[in-house]
């Protein structure tokens, strides 16, 4: 059964896709956004990025299906132009991201992602440096504890960093298993109408956030993708929760002139600021229906934004 993304149809709405347009599905998983695109129309062309080694392997096939059409990039999505003008592209007509943790990262126990089943303490999404376990074995109790606090928003973020560097003490934490008994024996399973959210569930949010740095990748990618997309080049961004979705919507305020500034109390003074680099043809956030959250649980949180751009300079050049 094939996969399909969250909110596909409003991405691919929000996109406009067109004869001739070039895309960059900056996160690409299992295709399903790619795929969607490339069916828009015949001579639609796709740069596809992943930083998992695993979901660009799974791509071989609608690479070969696309006829050339699309591009599988293996990297950082905050890396877009580089990896872009590797293959001469400059510019592009269109821009999505679906942020976060894919399907297939989560159900495959070998990853460490989920406490659903037992694995190794890993969620690396490029199969490359520090572990989960590396954070959990030597942060000290106060770094932890604020991590958990600030990046799964978790006000029992000091019991449970106690809890850790007690269980430490005696051996490793190394499986997700033995870290989600360690979160549930400090905060116990609470009470009964709050038992569908598991205890552990912040802690593991917080800890692959850190590990894979999501959110400084999702505020460099936004400067990037600001700077790839071409005149009236359409972004679209699916962020699943408060974190990601605040820093987007910063973003998107800020650079279409929606933020106070400097200037607003005098209209009439030249040159106080950058010109909009972005315009929004939707106010707030796109939800899913009702029927995509019946049939998709995962789609619950998820939030579309949408913006345009302008033919004014990017605010930020490349580092």
């Amino acid at each position: 059964m094939r996969h399909i993304p969250v909110m596909l149809s409003e991405v691919i709405a929000a996109l406009r896709p067109k004869s001739g347009d070039c895309f960059v599905d900056g996160t690409f998983g299992a295709g399903g956004y790619s795929r969607a695109l490339l069916e828009s129309a015949d001579d639609v062309r796709v740069f596809a990025i992943d930083r998992d080694p695993e979901a660009i392997a799974r791509g071989a096939d609608l690479v070969r299906e696309s006829n050339g059409r699309l591009v599988l990039m293996e990297g950082c999505f905050s890396d877009m132009e580089a990896l872009l003008a590797h293959h001469d592209v400059h510019s592009v007509d269109g821009v999505t991201l679906d942020v976060g943790v894919s399907s297939f990262q989560i159900e495959t126990a070998a990853r460490g992602f989920s406490f659903q089943s037992d694995g190794p303490l890993d969620m690396r999404m490029a199969r490359a440096g520090e572990t989960a376990a590396d954070l959990v074995n030597t942060r000290s109790e106060t770094d932890l504890a604020d991590l958990i606090y600030q990046l799964g928003e978790d006000v029992r973020s000091r019991r449970i960093a106690k809890a850790i560097v007690t269980a430490r003490a005696e051996k490793p934490i190394l499986r997700t298993s033995e870290l989600a008994e360690i979160i549930v024996g400090a905060v116990g399973m609470g009470p009964r109408a709050k038992k569908k959210i598991h205890p552990a569930t912040r802690t593991f949010q917080a800890l692959r956030i850190a590990v894979n740095d999501e959110l400084g990748e999702l505020e460099r990618v936004l400067d990037a993708a600001e700077r790839v997309l071409a005149p009236e080049g359409r972004l679209a961004i699916v962020a699943f929760h408060s974190l990601e979705d605040r820093i987007v919507k910063s973003f998107l305020a800020e650079r279409a002139g929606r933020l106070p500034s400097g200037s607003r109390h005098l209209p009439d003074l030249p040159d106080m600021g950058p010109q909009p680099s972005f315009y929004l043809p939707k106010k707030g956030v796109i939800k899913p229906s009702d029927t995509e959250v019946s049939t998709n649980p995962r789609a619950r949180s998820a939030r579309l934004r949408v913006a345009v751009r302008t033919e004014a300079p990017a605010w930020r050049a490349a580092a």
